[in-house]
């Protein structure tokens, strides 16, 4: 049987000192390079796993240009110096560059802009596209600020996975987040705005549902991307959506749904979550959340009936994502921003309270409303398609995997 491949990518920002520049690409936590971070603690959490016998692949993200050298050689320290017992592999920005440039001759360009480590989607397309490099049957994705408590990991992440269940084919497993005080749910505090933007609320009223009741296995809303196992026969056909800035693990999940294949939550599959605090302010948060949302309504309402895909409802994604995929959403984000802008003016913060309320004015302005996102999904799953078909090929494999060399 083929080994598993646990991807974990690492994102990275310039030293403290050098402060953020408006080119450097937002993500939620990044490390400035100065600190250690998360990633050796979770490399090291592998030795608690009972079965070792999948590969490890760390792949290195630089949120700007300048500091991608920098980066690499601040990973490669880090994984150098960690006491792991698994094989370990690299990838990185002048990896991609080599890649590209040998996958140009072997297939020519036109396919070579769905491969990027530029945004979380592109990100998690890379995951993907390793995992099919090396030849594995089973793609594990987690997260870098994350350990594993559970001996038995591995052996749950596999064991459903690839099955069938009610005829329904098993492609994808998504695991749940373990919080740093102990327990499943979500508790942040809810302040008066935040009861029109209730997706802390709605994520629990999920959570409670699928991971706080029976059966083990159940066919799920949402997912984790840093604790989710996706079968070959969905990565060759199904990419994360480039267009998703946050959220990308429901929309594939959403994506996934839409072309006949089911993710299924398993109750037993969890690993710890212990992410630094988030460095974003609230109006930012709920703007990507706006962007997010407003997108996949649009791809839910663009749907066309077509054999072989099904057509997805929002209410069965309830109750969460579903609850803000509906025709209500922009009377939500109305009274969100005006309650959130409110709050900042109690609290003097004058700047954030017009941050605030220009999310309204993002959300009636969306740029993706001009285009036909279900439309692009469909061209976005053929060019995925072709360039998995295209490197389906021992050979090809053989001469690309010197682009990910194992360090460990």
């Amino acid at each position: 049987m083929k080994k598993p491949v646990m991807v974990i990518p690492t994102y990275w920002r310039r030293e403290k000192s050098e402060g953020i520049k408006k080119t450097d690409l937002i993500y939620d936590h990044p490390t400035p390079l100065d600190e250690n971070g998360t990633l050796k603690r979770a490399i090291e959490s592998t030795k608690v796993l009972k079965d070792k016998d999948f590969l490890l692949v760390i792949i290195a993200v630089a949120n700007a240009e300048d500091i991608e050298q920098r980066v690499e050689e601040k990973v490669v320290k880090i994984i150098s110096s960690s006491d792991v017992e698994v094989p370990v592999f690299f990838f990185s920005h002048s990896h991609l560059r080599k890649l590209l440039l040998a996958l140009e001759e072997i297939i020519g360009q036109n396919l070579l802009y769905l491969l990027s480590l530029k945004g979380y989607s592109n990100i998690r397309n890379m995951c993907l596209f390793l995992t099919h490099i090396l030849d594995s049957e089973i793609a594990i994705l987690i997260d870098d600020d994350e350990v594993f408590e559970d001996p038995d990991f591995i052996r749950k992440a596999q064991e459903f996975i690839g099955s069938r269940i009610d005829s329904d084919f098993v492609g994808a497993v998504a695991g749940y987040y373990m919080q740093p005080d102990g327990g499943w749910k979500l508790k942040t505090k809810q302040e008066e705005w935040a009861k029109y933007w209730n997706t802390t609320e709605k994520m629990n009223e999920a959570f409670e549902l699928f991971i706080g009741r029976g059966p083990r296995l159940k066919v799920t809303p949402f997912a984790f991307g840093g604790n989710m196992v996706i079968h070959r026969e969905v990565f060759l056909k199904i990419p994360f959506d480039p267009n998703i800035t946050r959220g990308e693990d429901i929309d594939f999940l959403i994506n996934m749904r839409m072309f006949n294949y089911k993710c299924y939550l398993d109750n037993e599959l969890y690993i710890r979550h212990l992410p630094p605090p988030k460095p974003h302010p609230i109006w930012k948060q709920m703007r990507q959340d706006i962007y997010r949302f407003l997108y996949e309504r649009e791809k839910l309402r663009k749907q066309k009936k077509i054999d072989g895909m099904y057509y997805l409802r929002p209410e069965e994604l309830d109750p969460y994502p579903g609850e803000f995929l509906k025709d209500n959403l922009e009377e939500k984000i109305y009274k969100a921003t005006h309650a959130l802008a409110q709050y900042y003016k109690e609290k003097g913060l004058h700047q954030d309270a017009q941050e605030a309320l220009k999310n309204i004015e993002i959300a009636n302005k969306f740029e993706w409303m001009k285009k036909d996102p279900f439309l692009q999904l469909l061209h976005l799953k053929n060019d995925w398609e072709a360039l998995m078909k295209k490197t389906d090929n021992t050979d090809v494999r053989y001469r690309l995997k010197e682009f990910i060399p194992q360090i460990r």
